[in-house]
């Protein structure tokens, strides 16, 4: 897709949700009698600019849509008439000024949940059943005695109901202790119990990278992928032993391999060694030896033969998928719950982050938003609206950091202010902005880095 592709979709889904969160502002302070100057959507030069009401407010749409704001009338700022003091925000009671701050990322937080009760209304919920396809063997999923076919049916005594369960359950698991006792059922119907236990904290940070999670674990999802050899790097091992896309690996140096994970495992665990591979081609048996390139990984040396495995089914099939369909008053409730825990997750993970227990790889910036608003957009109306609510649930969380340039960190100093029964110095109120301003370009910084590696591979 086109660079024009991204920027389109990227400005449409920021431009909505900075106007959704700016309206929640605009709203309640209308409600409560505050005046309202401004209201503008994007910075910088006004391409659009109206006034309207006895207010006479004007509505700006700026140039740059990274963002947006609401201004309203403030002592602090100016001279105001005598006649219009009591609509200052100043002189307006403190549990309003905190319910004006508190409404944009509540709002973003409604938006998600208007959302998604308008997708579970009108398609139910749709998931695809957690069953394990690959197992790596000396992983910790092997530990555990997770075997292919296996569904996954709770997480530390929580029921999951899809995928995106089990990898939301594993991801908070894995960053908290390390440890998930799970409920399986087998390909024989019996259900018994598995637990995947990750001691090393290093690596459970690790397991926190982007992609990362179920391969550190060991196993994928259903379907197996199978030790086909998708693409044959030119010139590399693999090609220069003749081997080719197409080819069934069936055992290297005698070892059975029953599917690309163990293929994988084999020669990583080979570097710089000579194999023996046997293998099918077209129903034939055939071998040949090669020599395992050695590459370095994380600082650690593995083996490699350059090939990639086999194009995965763009769709699961039936067995897998399951279906509800809800009434508009469920579908109401189950949005609810929905934007409750991916908050709540949120939250954990961030703090967690903030410890170091989490990969700041996970922070993304306007690069891979941009990329995930045309890749969601490509792929059709719903999963849009999924980006839509997650960003929306992320720009509501975000707001109530306790960061003084953020909605939270003003709500904060408002509190103060409320408990100590006087305002803050000035000197206290542009030394907390420059620490909130600091802490942001930190944390643009982290996040426009882990952009460029991205792009970068």
């Amino acid at each position: 897709m086109s660079l024009f592709w991204y920027a389109l979709w990227f400005v449409v889904a920021v431009g909505l949700l900075v106007t959704v969160h700016e309206f929640g502002h605009f709203y309640v302070a209308r409600r409560l009698g505050f005046r309202v100057l401004r209201f503008s959507v994007g910075f910088g030069k006004p391409l659009i600019k109206w006034t309207s009401g006895k207010d006479r407010i004007e509505y700006v749409v700026a140039a740059i849509p990274l963002g947006g704001y609401v201004k309203l009338l403030d002592e602090r700022e100016g001279p105001v008439e005598e006649a219009e003091l009591p609509r200052s925000f100043t002189r307006r009671p403190h549990w309003q000024r905190i319910a004006v701050l508190l409404a944009g990322p509540t709002f973003n937080i409604l938006f998600a949940v208007l959302l998604l009760w308008g997708m579970f209304w009108v398609n139910g919920v749709n998931e695809v059943r957690p069953v394990v396809g690959d197992v790596t063997s000396g992983s910790a999923a092997a530990a555990a005695g997770l075997k292919s076919g296996d569904e996954i049916r709770a997480i530390n005594g929580a029921s999951v109901s899809g995928m995106r369960d089990v990898v939301f359950d594993l991801l908070d698991a894995m960053s908290a202790r390390g440890e998930a006792d799970l409920t399986v059922r087998g390909g024989d119907g019996a259900t018994r119990s598995a637990r995947l236990v990750v001691s090393d904290a290093e690596t459970r940070r690790r397991l926190t990278e982007p992609s990362e999670l179920l391969l550190g674990l060991g196993f994928e999802f259903w379907p197996p992928v199978p030790a086909v050899i998708g693409k044959v790097e030119a010139g590399g091992p693999a090609a220069r032993a003749g081997l080719a896309a197409g080819d069934r690996v069936l055992a290297i140096d005698g070892a059975a391999v029953a599917n690309f994970h163990d293929l994988i495992a084999l020669v990583n665990a080979r570097p710089g060694q000579r194999i023996r591979v046997d293998y099918s081609r077209a129903g034939v048996a055939a071998s040949t030896e090669l020599q395992v390139a050695s590459d370095e990984v994380r600082g650690r040396r593995i083996g490699r033969i350059h090939v990639e495995p086999p194009p995965l089914p763009k769709t699961y099939p039936e067995s897998l998928r399951t279906h509800l369909a809800l009434s508009a008053g469920a579908a109401l409730v189950r949005a609810t719950d929905e934007a409750w825990s991916m908050t709540v997750l949120q939250g954990r993970l961030f703090w967690r982050m903030v410890l170091g227990r989490v990969s700041l790889k996970n922070l993304s910036g306007p690069l891979s938003i941009a990329e995930y608003a045309g890749d969601s957009a490509e792929a059709g109306v719903a999963p849009f609206l999924g980006f839509l609510v997650l960003i929306s649930l992320s720009l509501g969380f975000l707001n109530l950091l306790p960061i003084p340039i953020l909605d939270g960190g003003q709500i904060a100093f408002q509190l103060v202010e409320w408990l100590k029964g006087s305002p803050l110095s000035e000197r206290t109120q542009v030394f907390g902005q420059q620490v909130g301003i600091a802490l942001l370009i930190v944390l643009m910084g982290v996040a426009l880095y882990n952009d460029i590696a991205r792009q970068f591979g």
